[in-house]
């Protein structure tokens, strides 16, 4: 029997009933979402096509990042470094400066580093299960708008103020930030290797101590134990702020030499007790000697 206006329909009945058999038994295609204004799209493929475009550009932007800005290195542990300031990535530095705070710090140590930081954890964790009105536009949800504002407010405030002690206490202990003196060192290889002729980035030519088996000099080194913090090589640890003895001549007068090793200077000690004043004469001397070879 057709069920239709052509003769020749094939029909097709499901058990004693007249409902027809869908010809097709795949999966049904959705509907066009274009078709409902103002209502969501198909999660898959339009949303998740969407995320991960989002996605790739964010990671391609996050990569091209990192390799155009190196992350600067730290200075090497040292614990004779008194002038050394720690302090932890930037997106740390609002909880850095959060803990100096006098309630969240010493005694309620606690409070500051698991209390208050799970409560906001927490709180941003049960956000989509707390807040569940439709409404998206920011005016109309008063609540969330407020609590969200303070917190990026805080964030950049902490943050702000945290660096901006950080720089105080650069300035009070008269310390130069590794990254600066990683540039300056670099500036000054480069400039040392055009000078000799060498290709960009080769290592300036060591420089050669001056009567480096000078027994007077050798003995009073070995008495202030110089070789403690200069290195047996006594080419010092620049990364720590500890010079090196070859070529230090060019960089102070005798008379520098002789104030710096008297009241010390810096991470160096005085040793106005420790050697003699004839001695300290001997030293410096020595040291006002150890210059770079003329060219």
């Amino acid at each position: 029997m057709a069920h239709g206006h052509k003769s020749n329909e094939k029909v097709v009945f499901v058990g004693d009933s007249r409902v027809r058999k869908k010809a097709s038994t795949g999966p049904v295609t959705p509907p066009d979402y274009s078709a409902y204004p103002g209502k969501s799209e198909a999660f898959i493929p339009n949303f998740l096509l969407k995320e991960w475009m989002v996605g790739v550009v964010v990671l391609v932007g996050f990569l091209v990042l990192t390799i155009s800005e190196a992350a600067p290195l730290g200075y090497p542990a040292d614990p004779t470094n008194a002038s050394f300031i720690p302090m932890p990535d930037w997106y740390f530095l609002f909880l850095y400066q959060f803990l100096k705070l006098q309630y969240v710090s010493k005694d309620y140590v606690v409070l500051g580093t698991v209390g208050i930081p799970g409560v906001a954890f927490g709180a941003l964790l049960l956000a989509p299960f707390l807040d569940t009105g439709k409404e998206r536009r920011f005016y109309r949800r008063p609540i969330t708008s407020i609590l969200m504002f303070m917190s990026l407010i805080s964030v950049f405030y902490l943050t702000k103020q945290s660096w901006d002690h950080y720089e105080h206490e650069l300035k009070i202990t008269n310390s130069v930030p590794e990254h600066i003196t990683r540039e300056e060192k670099a500036r000054e290889a480069a400039e040392e290797a055009a000078k000799a002729g060498l290709p960009a980035g080769s290592p300036p030519p060591e420089i050669p101590l001056v009567e480096a088996k000078d027994p007077t000099a050798t003995a009073i080194i070995e008495k202030a134990k110089c070789v403690q913090c200069h290195g047996t090589d006594l080419k010092g640890n620049d990364a720590a702020g500890i010079p090196s003895f070859h070529g230090i001549g060019d960089k102070f007068s005798k008379e520098e030499l002789v104030d710096i090793v008297t009241n010390g200077k810096d991470n160096m000690p005085s040793f106005k007790d420790t050697l003699s004043a004839e001695e300290i004469d001997q030293l410096t001397t020595w040291l006002s000697k150890q210059k770079a070879p003329a060219k």
